[in-house]
Formats: structure tokens, C-alpha cells, sequence
């Protein structure tokens, strides 16, 4: 079945060329973009991009003997749209079926703690029914979101994301990150789960959020929400 051409997905990503205020190069993962985006667009959607500040995001973590990378890293179009991206005043809630959280290092930076960027995900979360999705750092940007009681999102649901076990927390990148993925969902009240294995796909649906552990769940992180607005 394919999606009518109305229905869209927002993915959200980052302006951060830099993790905090060093000299550290960030960036978003283009595959964890390419791979969901992929997805999605053939389950017939359409894909709008938005970033804190708008126009061009950086990205990173690319492999140019991944098949999938490499289709997109040549295809202009496509790579237009990453340098257009649209700023948070541009969007319109209701236009989206769900949102999409892409990680990298710069999704630490920027985005968590946008005002904007949150009104819009928690407007399409309460008042139209959408799915909030994250994969990998992504989840980032749900920690702070709060529902209109002021309850925190993550408050009793399961919730997954880049673990801090995972992390290198010796290097100077993380030394730079404004908080744990992992330890502030917590303390918010989320039941945080995760792969000890990882880079195996894992995921956690629970209800209307969805969220992924690393690049390896980005795919399975779309299907997941395609999967759930069919129901």
C-alpha cells in the first residue's frame, strides 16, 4: 500500500559543525538520514527537513562503498534539500504524519534545547496524533519534551538511544556533550533500554514514540513508524 502523497514525514537535524563551543568537527549521520529516508520514500512519503537555524546542516560518518550512502551522496536533489534545510518558522504541525530525530555528534547541539523545534514535535504529538521517532543520538532531542500538563515525554514510557556505555566519556568529544542521553531520560522518569551487544538493530516501540539505538536501527526505526500509522 502506498501512503497518499500528502502524507509527510519531518526529519530534524542539526546546524552544529562543532561539538559545544571547541574546534571539534560534528556532524549529522548521513546514514542514519539516508537510511530512513529511504525507507519512508518508498512507502510513498514525503520528506521535509528542518534544522534550528535552516539552510545547510553538516554531514558526516559517510561511506562511499555503502551502496545506499553512495546513491545519495551523488544524487543533487537530494543533497539540495540538505542545504535547504527549513527553519522551525517554516513549519506547519499538522502537515506531518511524524517526526524523525537523525543523530551524529551535532544532534547533541542545537536541537535538545530548541524552543521551536519542540512546539512543533509536541503539537503534532498531542493535538494530530503523530509519531515522535529518534535513532541514536537523535534522542537528544526528546529528553526535554513535555506534554501540556508539563509532564516530561519520556515519563514512564520505554525509551532507547546511544547508551553512555557505548560512549568514550574519557574522549575529549564527549567531555563537550551538555548531558547523558541515557541518565537524563532517567532521571525524567523514562525506562531507558538498550543492547549490550549493539550495532544489532534494536529498537523500542511504545506507542507513538520510537526510538533507535545506533545506525543500525535507522531502517527498522522507519518501518517501525510506517508500521504504526497503519494501524
Amino acid at each position: 500500500m502506498v501512503a497518499n502523497q500528502a502524507e509527510r514525514i519531518l526529519f530534524i537535524v542539526s546546524n552544529a559543525h562543532f561539538y559545544g563551543n571547541s574546534d571539534i568537527n560534528a556532524s549529522n549521520h548521513f546514514s542514519e538520514i539516508v537510511q530512513a529516508y529511504d525507507v519512508f520514500r518508498r512507502a510513498g512519503y514525503e520528506i521535509d527537513f528542518v534544522s534550528p537555524e535552516g539552510g545547510a546542516i553538516p554531514i558526516g560518518y559517510i561511506s562511499t562503498s555503502d551502496p545506499l550512502q553512495k546513491k545519495y551522496l551523488f544524487d543533487n536533489d537530494f543533497m539540495d534539500i540538505l542545504e535547504t534545510t527549513k527553519k522551525p518558522n517554516e513549519v506547519i504541525p499538522s502537515d506531518y504524519k511524524a517526526v524523525y530525530y537523525g543523530g551524529g555528534g551535532a544532534a547533541m547541539f542545537g536541537v535538545p534545547e530548541n524552543g521551536d523545534i519542540q512546539k512543533i514535535v509536541m503539537e503534532l504529538y498531542e493535538e494530530h496524533e503523530g509519531i515522535i521517532s529518534a535513532i541514536c543520538h537523535g534522542t537528544a532531542g526528546i529528553v526535554n519534551l513535555k506534554t501540556q500538563d508539563g509532564t516530561y515525554l519520556v515519563a514512564g514510557k520505554k525509551v532507547n538511544g546511544f547508551p553512555d556505555s557505548f560512549e568514550n566519556m574519557d574522549a575529549e568529544y564527549y567531555k563537550t556533550f551538555p548531558f547523558s542521553i541515557q541518565e537524563t531520560i532517567v532521571q525524567r522518569g523514562g525506562d531507558f533500554r538498550f543492547s549490550e551487544k549493539g550495532w544489532d538493530g534494536f529498537t523500542v516501540s511504545d506507542g507513538r514514540l520510537i526510538s533507535g539505538q545506533d545506525p543500525s536501527a535507522a531502517g527498522l526505526v522507519a518501518e517501525k513508524v510506517i508500521e504504526t500509522l497503519k494501524q
